[in-house]
């Protein structure tokens, strides 16, 4: 998503020392994801989300904190 764009000339997303983390299935939800988020806000650190898809109110909830600046984070489509 041209969203998580942190250098736009060259459109990649630009995350140093992140955390990472791989989810199997579609996202389309985070509210199992809230703790982890939180504590992830907490150490400053970006992160970077692999999953099958991230979708619908937990692409948005991504998109907006990302926006206003409350999260440093990437979320990537999965090969396959």
């Amino acid at each position: 998503s041209p969203y998580f764009v942190t250098n736009a000339d060259k459109m990649v997303a630009d995350l140093e020392d992140a955390y990472i983390l791989l989810h199997e299935k579609k996202l389309s939800n985070l509210q199992a994801m809230l703790p982890i988020l939180e504590a992830v806000v907490q150490t400053s650190k970006p992160l970077v989300i692999i999953s099958e898809d991230v979708e619908g109110e937990a692409l948005a909830t991504l998109v907006v904190n990302k926006l206003r600046g409350g999260l440093k984070i990437a979320a990537v489509k999965a090969p396959g």
